[in-house]
Order: structure tokens, then C-alpha cells, then sequence
């Protein structure tokens, strides 16, 4: 069916055609959410179409880390274009995918030796789940085949990674009968180690205990649950969880895909623990918010165990998972860049100033009625109201105050750029404030 000349996606009523046509993140579209037209994006701030500025609190959603247009990122765009821009990674290769993956392994915990390029966060978890379930079936462990992880957290939109979401308060309740039946624990109430007791871990050595003999896998994301809540939770309950898996044999997965490159204060998460997984994935920040790209790190012995049937044939000895994007050349070389500019960048500072300020400026929203919780971990802000907010009518007063921010739920929250100025901050965390009393007022 060809389209009304009058709704040309290319001419002055683009925007119109927009709203008829393109479909949004988790909207409707017979009652779409507003969507703010944006012209261009430089440093921490976007132009809006209608010539408004916002400065971006999410960071795009916590993958611009190094804010937008950045000079580094865009020169390594420009040159790796002049080359190649993709070719397919089945028989072929090239230097900006060995660069990247010698780069992260360089940074990740110890124990990582091995790099699966994918396209996104979702798949990146995909391809882990796979690893772990191809691990026992190579050792012969076919009955090894569940995983266990805990509430409140998310590991992206696909089906395997939808079944370690939370199956209750999570996204995906829609799609719980035809998920894979997995396993979970109580999630530990405690937000760091000063609050910590035991009793946190009894549900989960539980449930390790009784189902180690089916359990390929525990994955978590360390420290933060990011879009399952906006959750921390105590480094010694990572440590555990750690040790309890080397007791009963399963694998341990860490999703680092909103937590990696510093957005806690450390590189990884998991560093706050001390431990190291089986595997890794990561995604969102990697390549400073330019493309989408991600990886799935893992051991030797993940990788050895993979391979340890290959030569009695009984299984193919390879990991069967290959993304048409699989380690794109353009992404890797502005990830290698990103990286670079990361390292070279006083990050580990900048994110502590983030921290601090964000500690002192939301401190006020705690006794403001309708707030439930404030709460900070590295460059992270999140109030949670008591009761659901209005997103529509927040984001408008948000954008009032010149500020992009995208709540969900009962969570106002900030992940900025880490270089945002602290001006910048406090004009994001002033209307943070005004905000949550706007919401307070309407419930």
C-alpha cells in the first residue's frame, strides 16, 4: 500500500507520519506517550525541533557516558568509514575486532579469556545462556539446563533472557506461559555490606542446594538491578553467591551491561565484590552510546568445556549463536575509542563528584511526602515514590525545567554523562526535587 503523499515520511509533516507509523519503546500505538522530536546533541544536551534545550540525565539511556557528538569518537567513526563499514565475521575478520576484544579483556576481571561479539544487550545474554547450556551438555550434564537468579531483575527483551527477568513486578508477565520454567530466590533486602546478615542468603543456598543437579547457571546483574528497580544490594551477598557456586558446580553469569565502564565507581560491578564470573556480558556504555554492540566474556574453562566432546563428534563443538552484526567493524573501532577515552579520562573522580553531589541534592526528597527511598551508588540517583508516576505529566515538568529524564514506574532517577558539569547536576537534581513534589501533589 503506497502512503498518502500528504504523510511522506520525508517532507514537513514527518512528525505526523511519526506518530501514525513508528512504534516506541514499551508504548502503545493507539495511545502513544509524548515524543519529543530531537534536531541535534552536543556534549550533555539535546535540541529539541521546536529550538527547547534539555540537559540528557539518562545518558541515553546510561550508554553516552562521554556525552554526545564527542570529537574522539566521531575522528574514529570517520576513519573506520573510509575503510570498511561492515563485513561479515563467518570466515572473515579484522583488526578493530581483535583491537576491542584485547582492550576489554585488558580491563575485565581476571579471569576472562574469550570474546563473543553481538549486536546487542539482550543477545549478549542470549549468547551466554547458550554458553552455560552448551558447557554441561559437552560435559555430558544434559539435566543441567535451568538457571537461578533473584527478583527485581531485568537481562533484556528476548525470550531467554525475559525468563531471568522479575516474573512477577517485571515487564514480561504477558509472555509467562510460553517462557523457560526458571528458578528464583528472594532477593537480598540489604543495600550494602553495613546492613548485611546471613539470613540475606538462606533463600538462595536454598535453592542452589536443593537444585545444583539442574542448575547450569545463576546470572545476575552485580550490585545495581538496574531496570527490574533500580535495586542495590550488598557486595557480600555477590561474594557468596560466588562461593556458593564453586560448592555446587553451576556456572555464574554476570550481566555488566548497565553496570560496566564505571557507572558504579568501579570499572565493573563485580569489582565491589572481589569475584570473578564464569561469564560476563556487556553492552549499552561500550561504545559511548554511538552504535549498538555488545560481547559475552568468558574463562577457559567455559570455553575448553565447550569444546571438551568435540573430537568423539558427539556434539559440534561450537558455539551456535553468529549475529549477521557479529563484531561490526564501525562499532568496534568507536568502542576501542570510547575505551581509550574512558581510561585516559580522571573517570573514577568525575563519577565520585556525581556520586557526592547526587548524595547531597536528593538528600532533601526523603522527607518530602510521597517518597519511599533515596538512594545513591556512583554516578546513580534514584527516588522512588511510594505510589506509580504519572510518566507523561513528569516528563513534561521535567522539560519545563530544561531536563530529560525518563521515568518508569515508582522511580524518578538520574544516570548521567560522566561529564556533566556540576551546574549541569544541579539543575538536573533541582528538577528531580520539583518532580517528585509535582507527583507527591497529583496522587
Amino acid at each position: 500500500m503506497s502512503l498518502p503523499e500528504k504523510v511522506r515520511p520525508d517532507g514537513p509533516e514527518w512528525l505526523e507520519f511519526e506518530r501514525k507509523h513508528l512504534w516506541h519503546p514499551y508504548a502503545s500505538m493507539k495511545n502513544p506517550m509524548p515524543a519529543y522530536p530531537v534536531k541535534s546533541a552536543a556534549g550533555v544536551k539535546l535540541a529539541f525541533e521546536d529550538g527547547r534545550e534539555v540537559i540528557d540525565g539518562m545518558a541515553s539511556w546510561w550508554c553516552a557516558i562521554h556525552g554526545y557528538n564527542v570529537p574522539e569518537l566521531n575522528r574514529a567513526a570517520r576513519s573506520q568509514l573510509s575503510r570498511m563499514a561492515h563485513v561479515m565475521f563467518g570466515g572473515l575478520t579484522h583488526e578493530p575486532a581483535a583491537g576491542l576484544a584485547g582492550k576489554l579483556l585488558s580491563i575485565a576481571p581476571a579471569g576472562m579469556e574469550h570474546v563473543f561479539f553481538s549486536d546487542s544487550g539482550s543477545v549478549s545474554v542470549e549468547v551466554a545462556i547458550k554458553m552455560a547450556l552448551q558447557y554441561w551438555q559437552a560435559q555430558s550434564r544434559d539435566e543441567k539446563h535451568r538457571l537461578l537468579t533473584i527478583p527485581h531483575g531485568y537481562h533484556g527483551d528476548t525470550f531467554g533472557a525475559m525468563s531471568v527477568c522479575d516474573p512477577d513486578a517485571g515487564m514480561h508477565h504477558l509472555f509467562t506461559g510460553v517462557l523457560p520454567k526458571q528458578l528464583f530466590a528472594d532477593a537480598p533486602t540489604a543495600g550494602n555490606d553495613n546492613e548485611w546478615d546471613d539470613s540475606q542468603i538462606a533463600s538462595f543456598h536454598s535453592r542452589i542446594k536443593t537444585h545444583h543437579n539442574e542448575l547450569a547457571a545463576v546470572i545476575l546483574e552485580p550490585v545495581v538491578q538496574g531496570a527490574g528497580g533500580m535495586r542495590f544490594y550488598a557486595p557480600e551477598f555477590l561474594r557468596q553467591v560466588c562461593q556458593l557456586c564453586d560448592q555446587y558446580n553451576v556456572l555464574l553469569i554476570l550481566d555488566e551491561i548497565a553496570t560496566g565502564f564505571g557507572r558504579t565507581g568501579a570499572m565493573f560491578a563485580c569489582e565491589h565484590a572481589g569475584i570473578e564470573p564464569d561469564i560476563m556480558c556487556v553492552g549499552k556504555a561500550l561504545t559511548g552510546g554511538y552504535m549498538t554492540l555488545a560481547a559475552t566474556l568468558c574463562s577457559s574453562r567455559v570455553s575448553d568445556g565447550i569444546h571438551a566432546d568435540f573430537e568423539d563428534n558427539k556434539h559440534s563443538g561450537v558455539l551456535m549463536h553468529g549475529p549477521t552484526f557479529m563484531a561490526n567493524p564501525l562499532a568496534c573501532s568507536v568502542a576501542i575509542a570510547s575505551i581509550d577515552l574512558l581510561l585516559n579520562s580522571p573517570w573514577q573522580q568525575r563519577v565520585r563528584d556525581i556520586g557526592q553531589q547526587l548524595e547531597r541534592e536528593l538528600a532533601p526528597c526523603r522527607e518530602m511526602a510521597g517518597v519511599a527511598d533515596v538512594r545513591v551508588k556512583g554516578a546513580i540517583g534514584v527516588v522512588e515514590m511510594k505510589e506509580p508516576v504519572d510518566i507523561a505529566a513528569v516528563q513534561s515538568q521535567l522539560i519545563e525545567r530544561g531536563v530529560w529524564l525518563r521515568p518508569f514506574g515508582k522511580l524518578i532517577y538520574t544516570m548521567p554523562p560522566y561529564v556533566i558539569t556540576a551546574e549541569q547536576l544541579s539543575r538536573v537534581t533541582s528538577a528531580m526535587c520539583e518532580a517528585v513534589i509535582f507527583s507527591s501533589k497529583r496522587v
